[in-house]
């Protein structure tokens, strides 16, 4: 019995585990099976990739610096795409999109931060 390409259903000619017959092939079915996955994670990395540029076009001082909620979501944050949360011994708790995060302060304000 012969063996069919997964994609096209041409007959595969070479080693007998061959499952495509060639790398086009190969990467029009993955492509198509993975689509689904690919564009939510694609849209999440998109969106933190953009919360990353954000909090690094403020210039820090001493490795922080203060802005308020309002230049943040005019620059087009989105508070819900973070990387990872930290909280401190006393209970603070940072928000990170990678090695830059921010603080919450009183009205508003916020304090971005780069761990080093």
């Amino acid at each position: 019995m012969k063996k069919k390409c997964l994609e096209c259903g041409t007959e595969i000619m070479g080693r007998i585990d061959k499952k495509f017959c060639n790398d086009y092939c190969r990467n029009a079915y993955n492509n198509k099976v993975n689509k689904d996955s690919k564009n939510l994670m694609r849209n999440i990395n998109n969106r933190l990739r953009k919360n990353y540029r954000i909090l690094d076009s403020f210039k820090l001082n001493d490795g922080k610096t203060k802005t308020t909620r309002t230049r943040l979501l005019d620059k087009g944050f989105d508070f819900d795409f973070i990387t990872n949360l930290y909280t401190t011994k006393k209970g603070t708790t940072y928000y990170f999109v990678y090695d830059l995060g921010y603080l919450p302060l009183d009205n508003d304000y916020y304090m971005i931060v780069k761990r080093e």
